[in-house]
């Protein structure tokens, strides 16, 4: 963790007061919050990002001035970003410690809406603070203000309130110190925390008022561990024993609740095998005798067929998004069911499942213990089927990565393959969009709990280069990847500017494949032919088919501050990965692709996924995807 200051102590006098603005009040109050879970306390907002404009520069940003000692200030370039780096440092924490995130009204404020949508589907912890318009309307509108005829109360901020756990506008001084208590409830709340947003009016932020002393004393939330409730536990465990062929689907909320020990001594007692969602990967090492790789779409064919034909699927932590369902496809034997150990009463009844609300490793802990008791195992046979198929999957990967060939272009599995050479347990890889997310959940072999860092419930592009600053400040000793294709790299590499100015030693990895590979991909099982998908100029007929864009990725990042090495080949990759690996400053490896079509790719899907398909077309392409699509549905089950 990164070392953060010492809250000032304040004496709790009843009814002494201190005479501050809003925005100086708000500051003080951040900085004196914190959480404990399992006797390790911390320090709930570690820092604050901001960039500053008229609606926050008078109030918080003259906060922060005032009181830079208690709460360290970080610059950045894009509001966005700003939100992943936070969103980043807060994974990387456990969700114990996160930061905040401050702008200007207008743009500023609605460029926060991406990365706090982001924040919320991944349940993680994000506070956000943007300028508002005047609460007291001396001038109507405002530079950068939305008028609405209909409604005097509504800024862009309201942007903000669909993608928010919690959402409040601080019209009142006073108005902040109920408002302030119920942000903080919610980002500690395993349950409902997400982004939580205090719009403050720029007249308010600057207003002072007459504070009690209490507000600013040192208050530490309590992250809790609800425990199993006694009958869904006995239910629980008697739908495991009587399964024959049971599955765990580890999702996030297993590294969320640190319950890895408590998934591999469950996993080790029964010899139930597990498969991850992208989410929940890592949450056993790769070789763990019980681990079988990712599961759904992007998964493994080992934890894909065991999942056809799992007579009881244990969902530990996980949504059950349609990438891990495979559109509700997956799970197609007779009479399967579903026991969903989840913390959130929303998630466990999922799929007509039996709910075992309670947090992940109280739960796991309470399923081992109860079972142990029994000396419940599934059978020899079960375990020895799904050694060989996992056996025979590695295979794969190994065909995958392999370049005998090391003076050749390498493929996108090939450089993770250089890669996986490469790392120890202690590297950290980030990504979250392209064809990146496929090849890393069904190839990489996950060496720690918290290695794979995939965000993959928004998938937003543009994520990896702030979150790995994030992740970076929060882990400071270990090495962090950034892995990104040119697509993604072009959405939003701004903050490479802050990993310079700060000396933020991450590593960019960028893959540069000339288009939209994924996508592109995508777009041509379904019909579309990969229209709009390349970086090409346009040609004769008006599609993008014609010359590569002469577009310099690793040029660009050097111009922002960055020291780059190209590599050319396997040879040149692996010298540069090492190279990289060792830097102490913010370093970028650069390497073109080889498309799968010319050399060793991933293997594919082993799952299918519901993108729907134009139902009438006169172009072949389509007909044929329509056809494709159409049997793929008949297969979808309702789990009632």
């Amino acid at each position: 963790m990164a070392k953060v200051p010492t809250a000032t102590k304040v004496s709790k006098t009843p009814d002494a007061t201190t005479r501050l603005t809003v925005a100086q009040a708000l500051v003080r109050f951040l900085a004196a919050q914190y959480t404990e879970r399992d006797g390790e306390r911390q320090r709930l907002i570690g820092a604050t990002w901001g960039i500053f404009g008229h609606g926050n520069v008078a109030g918080l940003g003259q906060a922060l001035v005032e009181y830079a000692d208690e709460m360290p200030y970080h610059q950045g370039r894009n509001e966005q970003s700003m939100v992943h780096a936070a969103v980043g440092y807060a994974r990387q924490s456990n969700r114990l410690s996160t930061h905040a995130v401050t702008t200007s009204i207008g743009p500023g404020a609605t460029n926060l809406v991406t990365g706090a949508a982001l924040a919320t589907i991944n349940h993680l912890p994000v506070l956000l603070l943007p300028g508002d318009t005047f609460a007291t309307r001396p001038a109507d509108p405002v530079l950068q203000q939305l008028e609405v005829p209909y409604a005097g109360d509504v800024s862009v901020n309201d942007c903000l309130r669909p993608v928010s756990r919690y959402f409040d506008r601080i019209a009142r001084p006073e108005a902040l110190i109920p408002a302030a208590l119920q942000a903080m409830r919610v980002l500690t709340d395993p349950v409902e925390t997400g982004a939580v947003t205090l719009a403050l009016p720029q007249d308010v932020q600057a207003e002072a008022y007459d504070w009690p002393e209490e507000f600013f004393a040192e208050r530490t939330w309590t992250v809790r561990r609800p425990a199993a409730d006694q009958g869904e536990l006995s239910t629980a465990v008697r739908a495991i024993r009587e399964a024959r062929r049971p599955l765990i689907v580890a999702g996030g909320g297993v590294h969320h609740s640190r319950a890895e020990e408590a998934l591999a001594e469950l996993a080790t007692a029964t010899r139930i095998p597990v498969a991850s969602t992208q989410a929940g990967k890592g949450s056993l090492r790769f070789d763990h005798p019980q681990d079988v790789g990712g599961i759904g779409h992007t998964g493994t064919a080992t934890a894909d067929e065991l999942a056809r034909t799992a007579d009881l699927v244990i969902g530990v932590g996980t949504r059950y998004t349609d990438f891990t369902t495979a559109s509700g496809t997956l799970f197609s034997a007779k009479g399967v069911r579903f026991l969903n150990l989840n913390i959130a009463p929303y998630d466990g009844h999922k799929l007509s499942g039996i709910p075992l609300i309670a947090d992940a490793r109280a739960g796991l802990e309470a399923l081992t213990e109860a079972l142990l008791l029994h000396k419940h195992r599934t059978e020899p046979a079960y375990a020895t089927e799904y050694s060989d198929d996992k056996e025979r999957w590695e295979y794969r990967v190994d065909a995958a990565y392999e370049a005998e060939d090391i003076d050749i272009r390498p493929t996108q599995p090939q450089v993770l393959g250089v890669l996986d050479e490469l790392v120890t347990e202690d590297d950290i890889l980030i990504n979250a969009a392209g064809s990146l997310p496929g090849d890393l959940h069904k190839l990489w072999r996950a060496r720690s709990r918290d290695q794979y860092h995939v965000e993959y419930g928004y998938s937003c592009m543009g994520y990896e280069i702030p979150a790995a600053i994030g992740v970076r400040m929060a882990a400071p000793d270990r090495p962090v990847w950034a892995l990104v294709g040119d697509g993604t790299y072009l959405m939003m590499p701004t903050e490479i500017v802050t990993a310079v100015q700060e000396n933020i030693a991450i590593k960019v990895l960028i893959l540069q494949n000339h288009g939209y590979a994924s996508i592109g991909g995508l777009s041509e099982s379904v019909g579309g032919e990969r229209y709009g998908t390349a970086y090409r100029f346009r040609s004769e007929d008006g599609t993008y088919t014609g010359a590569k864009l002469p577009v310099d990725l690793a040029a660009n990042a050097a111009s922002l501050g960055m020291r780059v090495l190209r590599a050319k080949t396997v040879r040149d990759l692996r010298a540069a990965l090492t190279e990289a690996r060792a830097a102490d400053t913010p370093t970028c490896v650069y390497v073109e692709t080889e498309t799968a079509d010319t050399v060793s790719g991933a293997p594919p899907a082993q799952a299918w996924w519901d993108v729907p398909v134009a139902e009438t077309a006169t172009r072949s392409s389509a007909v044929k995807a329509r056809e494709e699509y159409d049997r793929h549905v008949a297969a979808r089950r309702r789990h009632l």
